[in-house]
């Protein structure tokens, strides 16, 4: 079916050589310059980091386990709320997320308030340069995962969604296995956790769990990644700043 086709509208100017116009002019380019201005300083607020300074779970009382499907729990066993969260290691908006609000849930973990239970997807591989980026990124934290070690873990989250880590959607290259392992090396992972990413030991059991969380996350309601599910509810992450407050209470 073709598509309708619009009727041209004839641009007819307006006189614009009175003062009135100058004034209004005038007076519309300020208001123009405050919204802009303003709108730079409010998206630079909205993308700053909260907690700065705190950096990744410290507490070593913190466990992380790794489930039968694949899905990454971190936090106190005493821990009085989870929430689960989906998420993608290519995904940009999930790199904001953690850049945004990651230092945060990390004390609230560290405190006892929240764990997480991660979903680590890996539907962008299509748009990774090796074409399974994703996949081994999720084997990666997996391998680190099934080490017990809470801290290295919640330091190797937050370096593999960092601007300084994160491949490029489409991008010309992105990391090796060997690139991950020293990832999780630097985080403080063990040497059997840097031989299991390096090895590529997890990569199909990596790729299974992606698949059914890609499903799981289907069935919440949420339209995408980053997703942050608590008691069967999607959490408005980017509309409300203070939702890890208000989730740890």
């Amino acid at each position: 079916m073709s598509a309708k086709k619009i009727k041209p509208v004839k641009y007819t100017p307006e006189p614009t050589s009175n003062k009135s116009t100058y004034i209004l002019g005038g007076i519309a380019l300020v208001v123009i310059a405050v919204l802009v201005i303003g709108g730079v300083l409010w998206q630079s607020r909205s993308t700053e980091a909260r907690n700065e300074g705190y950096g990744a779970v410290s507490n070593s009382a913190v466990e992380v386990t790794l489930d039968d499907d694949g899905t990454i729990l971190v936090g106190l066993p005493s821990a009085s709320t989870t929430i689960d969260v989906f998420e993608d290691p290519m995904c940009p908006y999930c790199a904001e997320l953690e850049h945004k609000h990651g230092q945060e849930l990390a004390e609230a973990i560290d405190g006892g308030t929240l764990a997480v239970r991660y979903h680590m997807l890996a539907f962008l591989d299509r748009l990774s340069a090796s074409g399974d980026f994703s996949t081994r990124a999720v084997a990666a934290s997996q391998c680190v995962a099934e080490s017990g070690d809470a801290i290295a873990f919640s330091r190797f989250h937050a370096d593999l969604l960092s601007p300084d880590n994160q491949p490029a959607e489409g991008g010309s290259s992105d990391h090796s296995n060997d690139d991950l392992a020293q990832m999780a090396r630097d985080a403080g992972a063990s040497d059997d956790t840097v031989a299991c990413i390096a090895d590529g030991t997890r990569v199909e059991q990596a790729a299974v769990s992606a698949e059914a969380g890609r499903q799981l996350l289907a069935t919440t309601g949420a339209t995408g990644t980053p997703a942050v599910i608590h008691d069967g509810t999607v959490v408005d992450t980017f509309g409300n700043e203070n939702w890890v407050t208000d989730l740890a209470g």
